[in-house]
């Protein structure tokens, strides 16, 4: 080993211990951060906080909106939702832009991240259908106003919420007729919106979408038509053909901006991926290749294709047939097919390697061949901050960004979720609910993370906390919440956690 491996080894045992013992942790968010702030930073570099259409709107039948898949689900499925609530008036986001806006502008946020409802602006979710002038209309309000406050709008076209009528007509994502549907939808966005809109992300965490809409039929349900017929669960094709299709779409999509927009727009285009990180179990070759596995599975998935124009090897070689075959043109399509990547980063997991039996189930999670696990000879990786979510892994958003880095040609990245998970308890006072010194540190041990991955060199451009209010979680409902500020649903009165008053002092400008 080479004198300078050394000491990259030494420093990063170095930062492992800083970052558990030295990192001064405030123990409330009037403590002085003054030693660590937003101006170590870069001048340009970007702090945001994100959302997302479903889970902060509502609105859901207001102003000529059409339904997605996940206003039928949640209606049908009430005891899928560990609430049993639904998205239908949310945080009423559509109600309170104007406040919510202020609170982004208040806390010292450079930028907010936000997704379009495909029903919202096209109801039945193709142009034939008609455009929705009220919901365009909401859309120019939101962005007019965010930069009104001096605050840049970072724009996802799809969030996960599918119209409802593509859906039953076709199967939505599990056709590739959605690929000139999305790229109609995409199409409408850059046209009324793209002229204020310099940062696009055409589709948010495909990699879930794929893997938990179908397979495990906890986010919208492997039952997506109106008459209640279900897809099979745990299928062993589906979520790689969810896959393609949005990658297809993805790649329609920015060849649209691309060729039509950007030069007079001057915008830039990427996609968001969820970039959790897997570490080997041990040193042994098969836990380390059951690691670079589960990277592959996981992001590489999706990041190979949009660099490389192909599926990873270790994928196309596992899957064999049930994973599809882009043509050359598709393929060319996909290639650099980003100006920038989002990776949104919570947690990481050890893997090992898992010996899978001829007459064993093929399906994605097993296909991956490693057996993922939170703890490591009976020591666990992490702090677990409650009985669901993951465990908590900070050097992780290191890793990921190194490895991606290293592995795509250190592309333009931004962090554009993170964040940690709460729970709601009805018998909590209104002081202890936004008491919250874990999300603090969890945020701050993350960024000094981050603050390193610049300072190596890594293309990281922004940081978007994930998120600004608690809201609807998916299958998790109300019952999880990630906000830096909570929301009273009987009143939809906004209140600054903690979490809040320390962002606002950490990105104050000397």
């Amino acid at each position: 080993m080479g004198v300078m491996k050394i000491a990259y080894l030494v420093l990063d045992l170095f930062v492992v211990f800083n970052s558990i013992i030295f990192i001064p942790k405030p123990a409330n968010p009037n403590q002085d951060s003054s030693a660590f702030d937003r101006n170590n930073f870069p001048v340009n570099f970007t702090f945001g906080v994100s959302s997302s259409a479903y889970q902060f709107e509502g609105a859901y039948k207001e102003d000529g909106r059409g339904l997605s898949i996940w206003d039928t689900y949640t209606h049908r499925y009430p005891e899928r939702i560990a609430d049993g609530c639904n998205g239908d008036v949310a945080i009423d986001q559509y109600h309170h832009y104007k406040e919510d806006v202020a609170l982004v502008k208040d806390t010292g946020f450079d930028a907010y991240r936000l997704s379009v409802s495909w029903t919202r602006v096209l109801p039945s979710g193709k142009l034939s259908g008609g455009v929705n002038k009220k919901g365009i209309e909401y859309y120019n309000n939101l962005i007019d106003e965010l930069l009104s406050k001096g605050l840049q709008p970072y724009v996802a076209i799809f969030h996960w919420d599918v119209p409802q009528r593509i859906e039953d007509e076709y199967g939505g994502f599990l056709s590739s007729r959605i690929v000139e549907d999305f790229k109609d939808y995409a199409d409408l966005c850059y046209r009324e919106f793209g002229d204020r809109v310099k940062h696009w992300i055409t589709i948010n965490e495909p990699s879930i979408f794929s893997t938990l809409v179908y397979d495990f039929g906890t986010l919208g349900s492997g039952c997506f038509k109106s008459t209640g017929t279900c897809i099979p669960a745990n299928s062993a094709t589906i979520p790689y053909v969810l896959g393609h299709n949005q990658l297809l779409a993805h790649a329609a999509a920015v060849k649209l901006y691309r060729e039509k927009y950007q030069s007079d727009q001057k915008g830039k285009i990427g996609l968001s991926l969820l970039a959790n990180w897997y570490m080997p179990l041990s040193r042994a070759k098969a836990d380390r290749d059951a690691a670079q596995r589960g990277n592959d599975f996981n992001f590489g998935w999706f990041m190979d294709p949009v660099t490389y124009g192909e599926y990873p090897k270790s994928m196309q070689s596992l899957c064999g047939d049930r994973l599809p075959k882009f043509t050359k043109l598709q393929s060319d399509t996909l290639k650099g097919s980003y100006d920038f990547v989002g990776l949104n980063y919570y947690t990481a997991f050890y893997a090992a390697n898992s010996v899978q039996s001829p007459d064993a189930q093929q399906n994605y999670h097993a296909d991956c061949r490693c057996s993922v696990s939170e703890d490591k000879n009976g020591g666990p990786l992490g702090p677990k901050p409650n009985s669901w979510w993951p465990l908590l892994h900070p050097r992780g958003i290191l890793d990921i960004l190194r490895y991606t880095k290293e592995k795509y040609n250190n592309p333009t990245v931004y962090i554009t979720e993170n964040g940690i998970a709460g729970y709601r308890n009805s018998s909590q006072s209104l002081e202890e609910v936004l008491a919250d010194p874990l999300r603090i540190d969890y945020h701050r041990s993350h960024l000094s993370f981050v603050l390193r991955a610049i300072d190596e060199g890594i293309d990281l451009k922004g940081y978007f906390a994930w998120s600004l209010l608690d809201a609807f979680e998916w299958f998790q409902g109300y019952n999880t919440p990630y906000g830096l500020n909570y929301v009273d649903l009987k009143t939809m009165k906004r209140y600054p956690k903690q979490s809040s008053i320390w962002f606002k002092k950490f990105l104050k400008k000397h």
